[in-house]
C-alpha cells in the first residue's frame, strides 16, 4: 500500500517534547510545532437557551489575548479538582451551573471537532443544554470574575456586533454554537 500524497511526508515523524507545563505540553513533529493538553478529553461547548428564549454567553479576560471576551460557557473535561465530571455530560453540567447559575434536565451531544487543528490537538465537544432552570447567580469558581449575559434569541447577531465595536473580543466558536442551535439535531 503507498502512502497518501497530501499527507506531508513530515507527519510520521517521531514526536520530540520541546517544553512539558501543567496544563499543556509542547511538541514537534518535523517542521510541525503544536500544543497538547494535558487532559485528553479535550473541552466542552455548552449551547444553552432559558425557559425565556435567552441565549447565555458569558463575559470574561483572558489572558493569553489581554482582552475581555465573549463567548459561550464553556470548560475543560476531566479539569484538575473535577476528577468527578470526566466525561462530557458531566462537565457541561458542571460549567454551566458554575458559569452561569443555570442547570439542565439533559446534555445532548451536537458535534465534536478540533479548536485549531494546525495549533492543537484539543477537540471541543459542542453540546445542547436542555431543560434550564436557575440555581444560582453564576460567576465562575474562585478563580474567575465572569458576566452572564442573557441576550434574547433573536437578538444574539446584533447583541455580538455591538459588543465587538465595544472592544470584546468575540469567540468565534460560538457561531458555530448559534448554528448548532438553528440546525442542530437538538431540540
Amino acid at each position: 500500500m503507498s502512502r497518501d500524497p497530501r499527507i506531508p511526508a513530515d507527519a510520521e515523524a517521531p514526536v520530540e517534547i520541546l517544553h512539558k507545563a501543567r496544563w499543556l505540553t509542547l511538541k514537534q513533529r518535523g517542521r510541525w510545532e503544536f500544543v497538547e493538553r494535558n487532559n485528553p478529553e479535550g473541552a466542552v461547548i455548552i449551547v444553552a437557551v432559558t425557559p425565556a428564549d435567552r441565549v447565555l454567553f458569558v463575559e470574561q479576560y483572558r489572558v493569553p489575548i489581554r482582552q475581555f471576551t465573549i463567548e459561550m460557557p464553556a470548560g475543560l473535561i476531566g479539569d484538575q479538582g473535577h476528577a468527578d465530571d470526566a466525561d462530557i455530560a458531566a462537565t457541561a453540567r458542571r460549567e454551566l451551573e458554575e458559569e452561569t447559575g443555570w442547570t439542565c434536565g439533559r446534555i445532548v451531544p451536537l458535534h465534536a471537532g478540533p479548536s485549531s487543528a494546525g495549533m492543537s490537538t484539543e477537540i471541543m465537544h459542542f453540546v445542547r443544554a436542555l431543560d434550564l432552570r436557575r440555581i444560582g447567580d453564576g460567576g465562575g469558581d474562585e478563580t474567575e470574575n465572569i458576566v452572564v449575559h442573557e441576550v434574547p434569541r433573536g437578538e444574539a447577531g446584533a447583541w455580538l456586533r455591538a459588543m465587538a465595536d465595544k472592544g470584546y473580543s468575540i469567540d468565534p466558536k460560538l457561531f458555530a454554537g448559534l448554528w448548532f442551535l438553528e440546525h442542530g439535531q437538538a431540540g
